[in-house]
């Protein structure tokens, strides 16, 4: 099996365990941490040309991405 780039646990290393934390205890956490799971290996299974989508999908996904991370992000900082 092949490595995915942006993981999450390699995005926020000092918040590996807090994420393991807010996963069970904040279900909207949970939510967009499984969303930016999905979004994030559509996008590397569409770099890899495992599952080949257009230039505007690939594009769409990447601000989805970077949109959830954020959201994360905020998340995590606030706590």
């Amino acid at each position: 099996m092949s490595h995915t780039p942006h993981e999450l646990a390699e995005e926020f290393p000092d918040y590996v365990e807090a994420m393991s934390e807010k996963k069970v205890s904040d279900s909207r956490f949970a939510r967009l941490f499984d969303e930016y799971h999905e979004v994030n290996r559509a996008i590397h299974r569409a770099e890899t040309n495992v599952e080949p989508t257009d230039d505007f999908n690939e594009v769409e996904m990447r601000k989805k991405r970077m949109s959830l991370k954020d959201e994360l992000w905020g998340i995590l900082s606030a706590a």
